[in-house]
């Protein structure tokens, strides 16, 4: 069985990875939209119609089941490709719901990093009215962030100041967690637990989403196998360096033990 995981550049690998930790024997086709990266920063009729064209490709190379590897992609189509496709299809959204729950005894806040665009949604506002009774979410936008993995640009001193300049206005020992709402964030978990104070915790929806997508295909019988799955990648630039970057990021999330703990220079 072919897993597609789709996203607007290389953020949608570190959902992609947590899927080949747990269902090792599929083949997994992983697109990323290089030619409209970031989506975050665009209109919502834009990045529906990039979705909607790349999905139809990935349906062409013989795409079993779909996970839409992209919050803010995700909160724009995927209702419709649901209607559009009979396949499993698997979405996205930022981890409040668990962080709430998690950081409800602690009387401290939750703060949830996503895209503008993300956080301009209905469904977000949806997700947070629902599960935000005691109104402790803060959202901050993070346009440049998506821009900063797509250039792989790890180096712990400019990074650093990146996030303090962004927190700067926050008194952080208000906080108990912080939701990272977009799949490119946890390229910097690691430096973001050496920059925010100990007691805050760090979570992002690539656990959940994985467990939902073997819940969908155990239902179609489709989990199980004990060979070595398959991994394919294409960019919809047909770009063979940007190919190859989508294969450096990879070897970085696989290579680190606890998901980009060790890819910071």
């Amino acid at each position: 069985m072919k897993i597609g995981f789709l996203d607007s550049g290389i953020g949608g690998l570190t959902v992609m990875a947590e899927a080949i930790r747990r269902l090792p024997a599929q083949d997994y086709l992983f697109m990323a939209d290089n030619l409209h990266v970031p989506y975050g920063t665009k209109s919502k009729e834009e990045v529906r119609a990039y979705i909607l064209e790349a999905v139809e490709t990935m349906v062409g190379e013989g795409m079993d089941a779909l996970v839409v590897a992209c919050n803010t992609a995700t909160s724009i189509a995927v209702a419709e490709l649901r209607t559009k496709y009979s396949f499993p299809i698997v979405g996205m959204e930022p981890a409040v719901k668990p962080a709430v729950e998690m950081n409800r005894k602690t009387g401290k806040r939750v703060l949830v990093f996503a895209t503008p665009l993300t956080l301009q949604q209905p469904k977000y506002y949806a997700l947070v009215s629902r599960v935000d009774d005691e109104g402790i979410v803060d959202s901050l936008p993070l346009p440049e962030l998506v821009g900063y993995c797509e250039d792989l640009q790890f180096d712990k001193s400019i990074m650093s100041d990146y996030f303090y300049s962004k927190l700067a206005d926050y008194d952080l020992d208000r906080y108990g967690m912080v939701v990272l709402g977009c799949t490119h964030y946890p390229f910097y978990k690691g430096l973001l637990r050496e920059i925010l104070p100990p007691h805050i915790q760090i979570i992002d929806g690539n656990v959940g989403t994985v467990k939902r997508l073997m819940a969908l295909l155990s239902r179609v019988g489709m989990v199980g196998g004990v060979r070595s799955g398959s991994v394919r990648f294409m960019c919809t630039g047909n770009d063979s360096a940007y190919i190859e970057k989508i294969r450096t990021a990879f070897e970085l999330i696989s290579e680190s033990n606890v998901l980009n703990e060790e890819i910071m220079n």
